[in-house]
């Protein structure tokens, strides 16, 4: 597998000391109300499980699956809801927990679908967002690191299902994605 690694743009060190902190600016936020952590499967797991940890807010834990890659594509091919929530969001305080952020449709499809649902507020918190010409088509509440334009694995993220073990945020030689 690191054969297929052709740079690691964030190490497993960085991650775990910026996720620390993001916990810490969401729990400020959060001290005063319970909420409602909603992470987007399958890309988020691995963040969700690291963040949750250092939380110091009472909260719920509930599961959206959300699909915008599919295959050996490295392009964002539009979000599809595929799990709906459990949870009864009406009235509640939502944070929605993505890995990336890019062209910005996945947390816009969610956060209208929770709007819908009657959620009271609706906050947004990613790992990762890409550096691109064109806005998203929303921002994220809170950020860990914002990238190059790459296609990345590692951490969660992956490409065609593989390298979400890796602990670094990473691009992959190009002979890997074939």
């Amino acid at each position: 597998m690191q054969q297929d690694i052709r740079e690691i743009l964030i190490d497993r060190y960085a991650i775990q000391a910026r996720i620390f902190r993001m916990a810490q600016e969401i729990g400020e936020a959060y001290k005063d109300r319970e909420f409602l952590l909603m992470p987007l499967l399958t890309g988020s797991i691995i963040f969700v499980a690291d963040l949750v940890r250092h939380l110091p807010v009472r909260m719920k834990i509930d599961v959206l699956a959300v699909s915008s890659y599919r295959g050996k594509v490295t392009v964002n091919e539009g979000a599809r809801v595929l799990y709906p929530t459990t949870f009864d969001v009406t009235g509640k305080h939502v944070l929605v927990i993505d890995d990336i952020l890019d062209s910005g449709r996945t947390l816009m499809t969610v956060t209208e679908l929770l709007k819908q649902q009657g959620a009271a507020s609706i906050k947004t918190c990613v790992l990762l967002k890409k550096k691109l010409p064109i806005k998203p088509a929303i921002d994220a509440d809170w950020v860990g690191f914002e990238i190059p334009d790459e296609f990345v694995v590692g951490y969660g993220l992956d490409f065609n299902g593989y390298y979400r073990n890796l602990p670094d945020i990473a691009v992959l030689h190009k002979h890997a994605m074939q």
